[in-house]
């Protein structure tokens, strides 16, 4: 059996990035044991590592993971008492908004695989992707008002746009946590898996997504500029990319094949 084209690149000492050569697959992989905490390098670090992939067109798609036991338990608690004033808050809270807008801007389809806990600054992570497959003991929740401030990474926002407004506040207004099989009702989490399956069905998306057409990339851009858009406007950033699809291999492949052979028979090579 041959080898896998592995490359694997180091953003420093808590982030890393493996890229599968054979199915176009990348996984940022959080390393910064026991709980993943989020501090301020670990945020540079993933800053870079989004930075990197989004000019990458060997890579189709992306897998967030924090290994097998836990995801992300929040931000670096341990340095907000270097944080004097508003200013200085203000500017630490946009760091880390940088870094996952970095991520949620990625042209790729994005996949966090949430084992264990993603609380705080890692469900705010999480949400940043695509979509978020969840093991069956995993646990989010941004229990920022326990601590007396707010979620600073997009938990006031990301959230309600994912279970709506009124679930969104009554989560971040209590602090509670949400088991995996809730996350799954209310919208959170596309999927919930036996833990030890979460990465790999992951991994295995993530490939299909790859696998297909350049247009998803233009699916993800249409849907996330027109999101904050009005509807008159958000049709023509639709129609710009309907357009690219056009000026694109795929969508002859995809043609020809559905004359030839019916729907969902092509191979696309993002080109």
């Amino acid at each position: 059996m041959p080898c896998k084209k592995l490359k694997e690149i180091s953003m420093g000492e808590f982030v890393n990035v493996e890229i599968d050569g054979d199915t176009g697959v990348a996984t940022i992989r959080l390393e910064r044991p026991p709980m993943n905490a989020i501090s301020m390098q670990l945020t540079a670090e993933l800053h870079e590592a989004a930075n990197n992939l989004a000019t990458d067109e060997s890579v189709g798609a992306v897998v967030v993971w924090g290994g097998p036991k836990i995801f992300a338990a929040g931000a670096d608690i341990k340095e907000f008492p270097a944080i004097q004033d508003k200013e200085e808050a203000v500017e630490f809270s946009m760091n880390l908004h940088n870094a996952l807008l970095a991520l949620e801007n990625l042209p790729q389809i994005t996949i966090s695989a949430v084992n264990g806990y993603a609380l705080g600054g890692g469900c705010e992570l999480a949400m940043a992707t695509d979509f978020r497959f969840a093991g069956e003991r995993a646990v989010f929740g941004q229990p920022e008002v326990l601590l007396g401030i707010l979620p600073g990474a997009g938990g006031t926002q990301r959230l309600m746009r994912l279970v709506g407004i009124t679930k969104a506040k009554e989560i971040n207004y209590s602090g509670r946590q949400v088991k995996a099989v809730e996350a799954e009702q209310i919208g959170l989490v596309s999927a919930v898996f036996p833990d030890e399956d979460c990465y790999p069905k992951a991994i295995e998306a993530a490939e299909e997504y790859a696998n297909g057409p350049k247009s998803l990339q233009f699916i993800k851009r249409a849907m996330m500029q027109g999101l904050s858009m009005p509807l008159e406007e958000a049709v023509k950033v639709e129609a710009e990319a309907f357009g690219d699809c056009f000026e694109t291999e795929d969508r002859l492949v995809g043609v020809q094949s559905f004359i030839e052979h019916g729907p969902g028979k092509a191979e696309f090579n993002r080109k």
